[in-house]
């Protein structure tokens, strides 16, 4: 809600904007105006929030009303401030909303196809990112942002927050491992336990540019992922559910040809062995089928779980088509526990016990060495001998005066 009666502004902050600092709701929802213009509107008090002064540092809350000053249009940061909308040829929009599985008031959940790019990069033109303003219908609409990555050659769930409020918070949870992904994949063989977890830290490879991840035991980044073998073609290939228990850099694909069972089309990570002969496509056999994460609870009909899953890319459903896999035999269901989120007061509790716990075992060991030392000190045999008397007129302890009444030493 906007009053610009008097030139004067009034906007009152949204819940998407709930705990955001005043400089950082300016750069969100006024990016024209620049920090030093916002700075110097605060030490002037120009700048007030339900008619009190703000700090820059402050943060504010839903339903509070914040008063701005006419200007700031013309500051650096508003000459140098790129149009916030791009662009975009009906074509590239149409191919925009056909990826779309799912829309909710947070959140566009999008199927990606193999061979297109999340992010752009120095050779890379044609990407997600770039199509994201397809879906800003307005100027007050936000441009939707990306939360997670998937590599050009994987296809499947792809998560879009709406606003920057929904995008910081399913970060979160991509950060806290409280969302789950599940992911196909198509592996050359049959590994030899049906199901297992492969922990196996994970650096970048020298001299391949950042472009290439290796196993590094000692300097190498920790990662998990947990298999589970669904069915197999003999001992020819197998279809396998993945899911990541950390998020690395093409973990799936690195600790998959680990256990020389490389995904089907990996050449990079599996060289000419991921490649079958036949019918079997040579693209990339890695597809994220299912993601299970929190909505924000900011906007009606969200605050519940989103539960997503995306249909197999032609290559790939006609590859297991030939090789006899039946995709109902999984519903793509996380092979790991839910991670229950916690509430505040939980994750503080939880801090507390952690760090009485960790002042009780550093005591333990000062207790276990002083009793130790307690038990080897020898004890006296038989009864302790009596202190010898002081005469009388004497202190116990003293020592008598030498006979003459003179001291040793003094003079004559």
């Amino acid at each position: 809600m906007t009053d610009t009666s008097d030139n004067v502004r009034q906007f009152t902050v949204s819940e998407d904007d709930e705990g955001i600092r005043l400089d950082r709701w300016f750069k969100r929802n006024l990016p024209q105006v620049g920090f030093a213009t916002v700075s110097r509107w605060a030490r002037t008090g120009q700048i007030r929030v339900d008619g009190k002064r703000v700090k820059p540092e402050d943060r504010l809350s839903a339903g509070q009303v914040l008063r701005v000053p006419p200007g700031g249009e013309d500051s650096p940061a508003a000459k140098k401030a790129a149009p916030r909308v791009r662009a975009l040829s009906p074509e590239q929009i149409a191919e925009a909303r056909d990826m779309v599985i799912r829309e909710t008031p947070s959140a566009i959940v999008l199927n990606k196809p193999p061979g297109l790019a999340t992010q752009g990069g120095s050779k890379t033109t044609k990407h997600v990112d770039g199509l994201l303003d397809a879906f800003v219908e307005d100027e007050k609409t936000p441009r939707p942002r990306l939360v997670h990555r998937l590599d050009k050659d994987t296809s499947g769930v792809l998560l879009i927050a709406r606003t920057p409020g929904s995008a910081a918070s399913f970060s979160k949870r991509f950060a806290s491992r409280s969302a789950r992904k599940v992911y196909w994949a198509l592996v050359v063989g049959k590994p030899q336990l049906a199901e297992g977890v492969i922990d196996a830290p994970l650096a970048k490879q020298p001299g391949t540019g950042g472009e290439k991840m290796h196993i590094d035991e000692e300097n190498g980044a920790a990662a998990k992922t947990r298999y589970r073998v669904v069915d197999s073609a003999g001992q020819r290939a197998s279809w396998v559910e993945l899911e990541p228990l950390t998020g690395r850099t093409h973990q799936l694909r690195v600790h998959m040809a680990a256990i020389g069972h490389p995904i089907v089309g990996d050449g990079k990570y599996g060289g000419q062995d991921a490649f079958l002969t036949g019918a079997v496509s040579r693209k990339m056999h890695l597809h994220a089928r299912r993601l299970i994460i929190t909505e924000p609870k900011a906007g009606e009909g969200s605050g519940g779980k989103l539960d997503v899953t995306a249909e197999l890319p032609p290559h790939f459903a006609m590859s297991m088509e030939v090789l006899g896999f039946d995709p109902a035999l999984s519903d793509a269901s996380p092979l790991r526990e839910d991670v229950t989120e916690k509430t505040p007061e939980e994750k503080k509790q939880a801090a507390r016990r952690h760090f009485k716990q960790a002042r009780k075992e550093e005591r333990a060991p000062r207790r276990a060495r002083g009793a130790a030392n307690k038990a080897a000190k020898p004890k006296a045999k038989g009864k302790p001998k009596a202190k010898p008397k002081a005469k009388p007129g004497l202190k116990a302890g003293a020592k008598p005066k030498p006979k003459g009444g003179g001291t040793k030493g003094a003079r004559r």
